[in-house]
């Protein structure tokens, strides 16, 4: 995902006139965007809408922070990550006992979800997506369902080229391994 003339766009952002026109440019072209990969982390609606508005909230903030050593999308992908995972440690801290603990719950919620539109079978997959460690989770959303470069994915995560696609390889055994055996056992 590019900007066309990122220079001047984030210029547009930190500049007070220009400001408010370019943040709602912003907005209109990543919030859906930004709300999946959100969603994939947290994977509730509610919850994803509320980091989703965290996540624009401290990038309007923090623009004028914002030095231009990575792309403009990378940077705010990297505080919906952020912000998603954050979100999910304090939910664990105050409502369940373990990280596991509570994907079992959000897994389990899901197919009761309205703004879940998938079937039995995406069910199972992120069912089985869910058991990843939270690295290879993330490394094989972002590769395989939102389709990002390593490059990009390396900025958002802050982790080296290599050691994204030795997580994105273990990830894709796993969800292979776990698929063969609910075939076998079908």
């Amino acid at each position: 995902m590019q900007l066309k003339n990122e220079f001047k766009f984030i210029e547009d952002l930190k500049n007070k006139e220009t400001q408010n026109k370019a943040f709602e440019s912003l907005l209109n072209q990543f919030k859906e965007p930004l709300y999946w990969h959100i969603r994939k982390i947290v994977l509730n609606h509610d919850d994803a809408d509320d980091v989703l508005q965290n996540t624009f909230v401290k990038v309007f903030k923090g623009i004028k922070n914002f030095k231009g050593k990575s792309k403009l999308f990378t940077w705010m992908y990297r505080i919906a990550t952020n912000e998603s995972l954050n979100f999910l440690k304090l939910k664990t801290k105050k409502y369940f006992n373990s990280s596991e603990e509570m994907m079992n719950s959000r897994i389990k919620n899901l197919k009761e979800d309205p703004f879940f539109d998938g079937d039995e079978l995406q069910h199972k997959l992120q069912v089985i997506i869910s058991k990843l460690p939270q690295k290879q989770k993330l490394v094989f959303q972002m590769k395989y369902e939102q389709n990002m470069k390593f490059k990009d994915i390396s900025e958002i995560l802050g982790t080296s080229i290599g050691a994204l696609k030795a997580s994105y390889h273990i990830a894709v055994n796993k969800i292979k391994k776990e698929i063969n055996e609910i075939q076998t056992f079908l």
